[in-house]
Formats: structure tokens, C-alpha cells, sequence
């Protein structure tokens, strides 16, 4: 993925297993937003297969549409919708939804479902994007930076959510830039940084000379913009 001379994904090549909690992390500019929007059907490859659900995101995205759920970083609902009025209009749209009320229930919406989403704080907002994403039960969930402005006790309430999801079956694709939300999260973790491929494995395997995430993270991306 080019834009102008900018190289947003270079080469960069990996698989998602179902049933896990997969994290990408990268410096800002890494290309993880782009490497999402891809694999959820919105940005077409310039080069080379991107398959989800055995899907192409693009020329099939009205049957992958229906079986994935995607938290976008920012917005997604409209200035003057409701909370809860955005998440039923959702669910509507799903053949299967879960129940919105017990959702935003286990958010920590419900005091806030008649606010116009203008209105809503930042973690709010953040709060009722999971809830969009997770209402229509998806096999696959995009999630970017989930829990950015969140405080401890949403935070925590996301991360049970995330790992239901995952006793589930559900797969689970998650960007962050909180080291420890992918060490305790994450099944497998990706390092990208310049659009490539820096690393991969379990966070334990990452780990393994004693070395916290966030050093060999350091570590990684340092090497990279050094070569």
C-alpha cells in the first residue's frame, strides 16, 4: 500500500489463527491503521492477497460484512444519535444480534444511552465503538486501541470482554499501543514498523531473555529506523 512516495505496507506478510487474540503493535506512522482498514475491505491492496474468512475483503465484502465487527479509532456514529439509539440501529442491521441493553449495561453505558453522542466524554465514546463492534456477534473483531482514555475500571471491563470473546471463538485482531494490554492479552503479537514485518511470536517467546515487551519493542523499532 503506497500513498504518493509514502510505503504504508511493505511486503508485509502474516496469519491470524481463529479463536485467538492477535495484537499489532508499531510506532505512529507504522502502518497499523492501514493494515486494518485492508483486512476490513475499506483501503484495496495495491499489491499482492488479503484473505479474511477465507474471504477477499474487497470484491466479497458484502458476505464478509456481516461476520466481522470493527471498533474505528475515532467516530462511527453520528453527532446527534443517542447512545443507545446507535447501538440498536446496529444490532438491527445483524441477523443475530446480542441484546443492546445488557451490553451497554456491562459498559457502563446505561446511564448515558439517551446522550447525544456529541455529548459522550472520549471514554464514552470509546466505550459504545466496542459495543458496536461486538452487537451483531462477529466471528472477527477489529479493534483499534480499544481501551486509549479509558479509565482502570473500563479498562479491565474491555479486557474480560476481549477474552470472553476469545473462550468464544471469536478471533480477535487488536491494535495498542499499551504493552502490557498485549502481554496480557495477546495469544500472538506482530511488530510492524515502516509497513514491514519487524517480529512475531507469543509474548513469552518475545520475553524470553528477561527482557520486558515495551524494551524489545524499544528495541525493534529503534533497529528499524537505524536501517
Amino acid at each position: 500500500m503506497r500513498y504518493g512516495e509514502v510505503t504504508a505496507l511493505d511486503g508485509l506478510s502474516l496469519d491470524v489463527a481463529q479463536g485467538t487474540i492477535t495484537a499489532v503493535l508499531g510506532p505512529n506512522g507504522a502502518g497499523k491503521t492501514t493494515l486494518l482498514e485492508t483486512c476490513e475491505g475499506y483501503r484495496t491492496a495495491q499489491d499482492g492477497q488479503v484473505r479474511v474468512l477465507a474471504l477477499d475483503p474487497r470484491k466479497q465484502h458484502r458476505l464478509l460484512v456481516p461476520r466481522i465487527g470493527v471498533m474505528l479509532q475515532d467516530g462511527g456514529a453520528w453527532s446527534g444519535v443517542r447512545a443507545e439509539e446507535m447501538l440498536r440501529h446496529i444490532a438491527a442491521l445483524h441477523a443475530h444480534p446480542v441484546d443492546a441493553g445488557p451490553l451497554l449495561d456491562r459498559l457502563g453505558l446505561a446511564s448515558c444511552g439517551r446522550t447525544p453522542y456529541r455529548r459522550l466524554s472520549g471514554g464514552e465514546r470509546q466505550r459504545l465503538g466496542l459495543a458496536m463492534a461486538l452487537v451483531g456477534r462477529p466471528d472477527l473483531v477489529f479493534v483499534d486501541e480499544p481501551t486509549a482514555g479509558l479509565d482502570p475500571r473500563a479498562r479491565r471491563t474491555t479486557w474480560e470482554l476481549l477474552r470472553e470473546l476469545r473462550e468464544d471463538g471469536v478471533t480477535v485482531v487488536l491494535t495498542t499501543h499499551y504493552m502490557d494490554e498485549a502481554e496480557q492479552l495477546a495469544d500472538q503479537i506482530f511488530v510492524i514498523d515502516h509497513g514491514r514485518l519487524v517480529a512475531s511470536g507469543p509474548p513469552a517467546e518475545l520475553t524470553a531473555d528477561g527482557r520486558s515487551l515495551e524494551d524489545v519493542f524499544l528495541d525493534l523499532t529503534a533497529r528499524e529506523a537505524g536501517g
